[in-house]
């Protein structure tokens, strides 16, 4: 399945890039868990009032995604990894994923510092080394949308060194996923609702 094959709400509204096959594997071996990831990008809406709410621990933007995930079994995880060698072993810690379900990992990078993609990216390939997960999958926010962010006075607040796609996609070319297959959906402006 390319990624042509998307619901065309997906393609129309979505900004969305992969490597290594991803979406023929979810369609193949997971197709619940893409299912699932479809009809929450299609219920999502970029909505004013959430943009002019002040920033904390997590944005009801991404708290949306997170919860309409959860109520379709997504779970947040922490993976417990080691590494053996003869009699020494060796924890090798990751970083809780947002949501996880089958062998599925997805992350939600809304408004975060840029740097949490390389973290997002490294746990990922070391899942994916450890056979933990099969596919990565990254919901950010296309670039685009700072003339939207600038235009309600917030733009100091969605700076550049934040998480968006044009910060992305250089570190994903560069390798930073390794070998484990991504997907990623970036939000575009046509997504956006004044409420």
């Amino acid at each position: 399945m390319p990624i042509s094959a998307l619901s065309p709400f997906i393609q129309n509204n979505y900004e969305v890039h992969e490597w290594r096959h991803a979406s023929a594997i979810l369609a193949s071996d997971f197709p619940q868990e893409l299912a699932d990831i479809q009809a929450v990008l299609k219920g999502f809406r970029l909505r004013r009032s959430e943009v002019l709410t002040p920033g904390g621990s997590k944005s009801d933007i991404a708290g949306w995604i997170d919860g309409a995930l959860e109520a379709r079994g997504w779970v947040e995880k922490k993976f417990e990894t080691q590494i053996k060698v003869d009699d020494h072993i060796m924890d090798t810690p990751t970083h809780k994923v947002d949501c996880v379900k089958n062998r599925v990992a997805l992350e939600i990078e809304w408004n975060n510092k840029d740097p949490f993609f390389d973290r997002d990216l490294n746990n990922f390939r070391l899942l994916f080394e450890l056979r933990a997960i099969s596919v990565g999958v990254i919901i950010t926010r296309c670039s685009e949308l700072q003339t939207i962010f600038n235009g309600l006075g917030r733009g100091s607040s969605y700076g550049n060194s934040t998480t968006h796609m044009l910060k992305l996609l250089p570190r994903i070319e560069g390798g930073g996923g390794g070998g484990c297959p991504l997907l990623v959906f970036g939000i575009t402006p046509r997504l956006y609702v004044e409420d």
